[in-house]
C-alpha cells in the first residue's frame, strides 16, 4: 500500500470516528442544538470529502480522463449546495452556528492528525 493510499484510508476512517466522538461529546456536554450543529457540520464536510475523492478518482483514472473544467464545476456545485444547506440550517435556527463550525472542522482535524502520524512514522523509520 502506498503512502497516499494509507493516508487517504486513515483520513476517511478518522473523519467518521472524530464525527462520532464529537457528536457524542456534544450530546453529553451541551445543548441539543449545539450537538445537532456538530452532527450536521460533520456530515456535510465528510460527505463533501468523499464526493471530492470520487470526482477526482473518476476524472483522473484512464479511460475516464475528463477536463479540469468538469472537476471545477462539480467542486463549485458541491460548494454552493453546502453553503445553501448551511444557510438553511442557520437561518431556520435548526442548529447552533458554533456547533456547526466545530462539525465542519472534522476533516481538518483528521488531516492534521494524519500528517502528524505520517511524520512520526517517517522519523522513526529513518532512525531505525
Amino acid at each position: 500500500m502506498t503512502t497516499q493510499q494509507r493516508i487517504l484510508r486513515f483520513i476517511t476512517r478518522a473523519n467518521w470516528i472524530l464525527l462520532g466522538m464529537t457528536s457524542i461529546g456534544g450530546l453529553l456536554v451541551s445543548s441539543f442544538d449545539f450537538a445537532l450543529g456538530i452532527i450536521c457540520g460533520g456530515l456535510i464536510v465528510t460527505i463533501n470529502f468523499h464526493l471530492l475523492y470520487r470526482t477526482l478518482k473518476k476524472s483522473l483514472m484512464p479511460p475516464y480522463l475528463s477536463s479540469h473544467n468538469v472537476v471545477i464545476a462539480k467542486y463549485y456545485a458541491r460548494f454552493i449546495a453546502s453553503g445553501f444547506i448551511m444557510f438553511v440550517l442557520i437561518s431556520k435556527h435548526l442548529v447552533n452556528p458554533p456547533g456547526l463550525i466545530l462539525g465542519l472542522s472534522v476533516v481538518v482535524a483528521s488531516v492534521i492528525l494524519a500528517i502528524f502520524l505520517e511524520f512520526k512514522r517517517l522519523i522513526f523509520e529513518e532512525t531505525i
